[in-house]
């Protein structure tokens, strides 16, 4: 069974490329998988939030999957995103996936149901007992509407031998650093905001599952690096230098701006699908600009 040491500290979250019809590119996928390994990508994740999973539907799902194992699986983990809001569905799916080969999966908060605590323990012990492989939680408050508290997340990681880390992105640095010290050994913390890496990682986090990654991947791979090796100095020049880019994929909903910056890039990777739109045309001359500005576009 994969660890969190497997994964590694550098993990983008892949967009899934559509073709002009809106239909899974599932060439383009593999070839952006390959170029994320190439250029230091320690694990990937497929069909997170930035891979557009609300409109990516199940069977489509297990294609894209098995799309990019096939591409990079025999180099580096593959993660691949299977929760929802219905715990029964995500523990079918989350089975069929871990059939698949997996190297593990993650399950996000629920959305829209607003389950009290006790019923997110429940959800996720569920998933992560069905699928029996790695599992990463991923508490996103912004989207799920509410906040998986640190003594749920903690109870879970001391309770279910095969849930290994969280991707947070609460915002809150000490619920974050009470799941950091009260955690079990083996245990990580991922940050689920490029901007919060640093910070995240000064307080124990291990690295980041990023979406700036799709697009500067050696640049956000240093950051992580230079804070693993205990270099802040170095870190925090390379964060500044890209915290321009982080906030710029960010002034509209996730992933509008990351596949824009990739067809300024030159990678066809196809529009999102509604209820996303693409980005505008002045939405792309700035992002174009900010790309040029630290040195991601020429």
């Amino acid at each position: 069974m994969a660890t969190t040491r497997a994964f590694g500290r550098f993990i983008p979250a892949m967009i899934t490329p559509f073709d002009e019809h809106g239909e899974l590119d599932l060439d383009r996928a593999q070839e952006l998988a390959v170029s994320l390994v190439e250029r230091g990508s320690d694990a990937l994740i497929v069909n997170g939030t930035t891979g557009e999973s609300p409109t990516v539907f199940y069977p489509q799902k297990i294609e894209l999957f098995k799309a990019v194992l096939g591409a990079v699986g025999a180099q580096v983990p593959v993660i691949a995103n299977v929760g929802d809001n219905c715990t029964a569905d995500s523990e079918a799916f989350a089975r069929e996936v871990a059939g698949l080969g997996i190297d593990g999966i993650m399950a996000v908060v629920p959305y829209y149901n607003k389950p009290p605590q006790e019923g997110l323990y429940r959800h996720f012990r569920s998933i992560a007992q069905a699928a029996q492989v790695p599992t990463i939680l991923y508490n996103i408050p912004g989207r799920c509407v509410i906040n998986m508290e640190a003594a749920t997340t903690l109870r879970l990681a001391h309770d279910v031998d095969n849930i290994v880390a969280i991707k947070e992105a609460s915002g809150d640095l000490g619920q974050i650093r009470r799941i950091i010290d009260g955690a079990p050994e083996g245990f990580v913390v991922y940050s689920g905001d490029d901007e919060a890496t640093l910070p995240i990682m000064e307080v124990g986090g291990h690295g980041v599952i990023t979406t700036t990654g799709n697009v500067a991947p050696e640049r956000m791979k240093e950051i992580v690096a230079a804070m693993a090796e205990g270099d802040h100095a170095r870190a925090q020049a390379a964060h500044d230098r890209l915290r321009p880019l982080m906030r710029e994929l960010f002034v509209t909903a996730n992933p509008i701006m990351v596949k824009a910056a990739l067809q300024l890039l030159g990678f066809d990777c196809g529009g999102v699908r509604l209820p996303l739109i693409d980005a505008t045309e002045e939405q792309r001359a700035r992002l174009a600009e900010v790309m040029r500005f630290v040195g991601v576009l020429e």
